[in-house]
């Protein structure tokens, strides 16, 4: 059995992580609060914008196409990991580690691994993918002034990759933000431009005729760029929001998880307490019987 002095450093470590983990669980709540904010804002924008290009484009002229949007045999690929800076978020970073696996093995098993690059945005997957050799630039500084700048160097950079050949497919894999203990791992193809369906039913917004100034090419062409730029920005949102909101319920678990265990050290502490006190009575009576028996 541990000693009592044994037994109170431990309530007085578990006592201090605590500490610790409610602070963080704090600081988690108020930054989601700012990228729920953020995220919440970005969607209809995001939502709006491929809605208008999905419009001008469904019908538009072959010689209209976007370089973007051209098709070609997938040999190489540019794999988009977007993590956290720092842990304690629970399984947020290892699955982005899963879904990237995944998809790697389901899209792009016959390719050899030297063919298969990683944009790794956040500190995490930098670190984790870099020890691989397959990391492409360096973004570990995006979620330290997250703004739609940084994001958009990174995703030029793809972008130029893809138009140089240099990757026939660049796909982005992220967490996408549903509520504090949801997350959803979501894969997405961002270039080429996959062309969405026109839905059975169209809305007869959805068939707006737009006037075109100076010309619906230049429009196009002017759009699709700045879509794509949105959309990563969009899924670099997404995740800030999502690390925010799995650090919460994280920290919120380890807070439960120590008052449990603060539980038990007191008990136990009062069990080694009460033991050694009856041992404590039980020396001196017996001392004192054998002093009267002699």
């Amino acid at each position: 059995m541990a000693s009592l002095k044994e037994v109170r450093n431990r309530i007085q470590s578990v006592s201090s992580t605590q500490q610790i983990t409610k602070a963080m669980k704090m600081v988690a709540a108020a930054k989601l609060r700012r990228a729920q904010d953020n995220i919440v804002r970005m969607r209809p924008y995001a939502q709006r914008l491929n809605a208008i290009l999905t419009n001008l484009t469904r019908n538009a002229d072959d010689d209209i196409v976007s370089d973007y949007g051209m098709a070609r045999e997938v040999r190489k690929v540019l794999v988009i990991a977007i993590t956290s800076d720092r842990g304690l978020a629970g399984a947020f970073n290892t699955n982005v580690f899963k879904g990237v696996n995944a998809a790697i093995a389901s899209r792009y098993s016959s390719l050899p691994a030297a063919n298969i690059s990683v944009m790794a945005i956040g500190k995490k997957a930098h670190d984790y993918y870099g020890r691989r050799g397959q990391t492409v630039g360096d973004y570990t500084h995006v979620f330290a002034k997250l703004s739609f700048e940084t994001v958009r160097a990174a995703a030029e950079v793809a972008m130029q990759g893809f138009r140089d050949g240099l990757y026939d497919e660049v796909v982005m894999v992220y967490n996408e933000f549903r509520n504090v203990a949801t997350q959803i791992i979501r894969t997405q193809q961002l270039l080429p431009l996959v062309q969405e369906e026109a839905p059975a039913t169209a809305t007869p917004e959805a068939n707006v005729d737009y006037l075109f100034e100076p010309s619906k090419e230049e429009i196009v062409q002017t759009l699709i760029p700045q879509s794509i730029k949105i959309q990563l920005y969009k899924a670099v949102l997404e995740s800030n929001a999502s690390e925010h909101g799995a650090r919460m319920t994280a920290m919120d678990k380890a807070t439960d998880n120590a008052g449990e265990l603060l539980k038990a050290l007191k008990l136990t502490y009062n069990r080694t307490r009460q033991a050694a006190i009856t041992t404590e009575i039980l020396e001196i009576v017996g001392g004192a019987e054998a002093l009267a028996a002699g």
